[in-house]
């Protein structure tokens, strides 16, 4: 198995909904980024699935020096090689990749937040640096791009939180900001025993629309000579709106089940976001295909 075939199929087994707006992106540009997925769900991974937490900071350390040999073209995984050719191409700088691993290592030493800007710090690491890379993979003449890179991060990882409350919870993990926990009168408790209530609801009913501001801040930045290059970012944006619609209308009933679309719902979604994108840049007069 070749690294790009292990990464490809690291990214198809987790059924992410990135995996499906990489489907429609050219060759070079497709290798990077499921490289660089790979490469999150790895460190992912070593946290997650690792019961005892000084083997888990062994596991990210581990990663740490594969970057570093990545990038000095010596890597031994399959990822770390694949990255090689990704870092080659693109502008993905190697502290970026740390921050990725920063935020991973987050989850060993906080359970829980005291109030949103702590969390944004542990949002920003785990989403919106994957975000910027995506960005500098896909390409953009406008560095106001960025910034949208950067709210659109922020607004899939508060899905994410919102998507993941119990199974996080069982992890004893708390992602909600615990000043407005306690504000909405409840506590840990109410999240580790899986307790729903109307105020349960109201308060997760505040961070989906705190997402919600996230997404249109993102699609309000991204300026119309960068959107065709990153119609990759507005179809995962679309698919995790469209998950967000799904928890809202489920009535926040996430302690109960986990909210996800089928793979066919989403692969939809993906081709008719491409094919509207493509449309919008073709009657735009743009001057070539990125």
């Amino acid at each position: 198995m070749t690294p790009d075939q292990y990464c490809q199929q690291k990214a198809a087994r987790s059924g992410s909904s990135f995996y499906y707006s990489f489907l429609f992106l050219p060759p070079a540009e497709r290798q990077a980024i499921m490289a660089l997925y790979a490469f999150c769900r790895e460190v992912d991974d070593a946290v997650d699935e690792t019961s005892e937490p000084e083997v888990a900071r062994a596991k990210l350390d581990w990663w740490r020096g594969e970057i570093a040999k990545s990038f000095a073209r010596e890597a031994e995984h399959p990822v770390g090689k694949a990255l090689e050719v990704a870092t080659d191409r693109f502008n993905l700088p190697q502290e970026y990749f740390a921050e990725i691993i920063d935020g991973m290592e987050m989850d060993l030493d906080y359970n829980s937040y005291p109030n949103f800007k702590e969390l944004s710090l542990y949002c920003y690491r785990a989403a919106s640096v994957v975000g910027l890379m995506a960005a500098e993979i896909f390409g953009y003449e406008d560095r106001q791009t960025l910034k949208y890179a950067h709210d659109l991060g922020m607004a899939m990882q508060l899905t994410n939180i919102l998507r993941d409350v119990r199974e996080d919870a069982e992890r004893g993990r708390i992602y909600i900001p615990l000043d407005e926990i306690e504000a909405a009168g409840l506590n840990h408790g109410d999240f580790l025993n899986f307790r729903d209530s109307e105020a349960m609801r109201a308060l997760l009913r505040k961070q989906a629309d705190r997402a919600r501001e996230y997404y249109q801040r993102a699609l309000d930045r991204l300026p119309e000579v960068d959107r065709y290059r990153q119609r990759s970012g507005l179809i995962m944006a679309d698919i995790y709106e469209a998950t967000l619609d799904a928890i809202e209308e489920d009535g926040f009933r996430v302690f109960e089940h986990r909210i996800s679309l089928t793979p066919l719902r989403k692969l939809w979604r993906a081709w008719r976001i491409n094919r509207a994108e493509k449309t919008r840049y073709r009657r735009g007069g743009a001057r070539t295909e990125a």
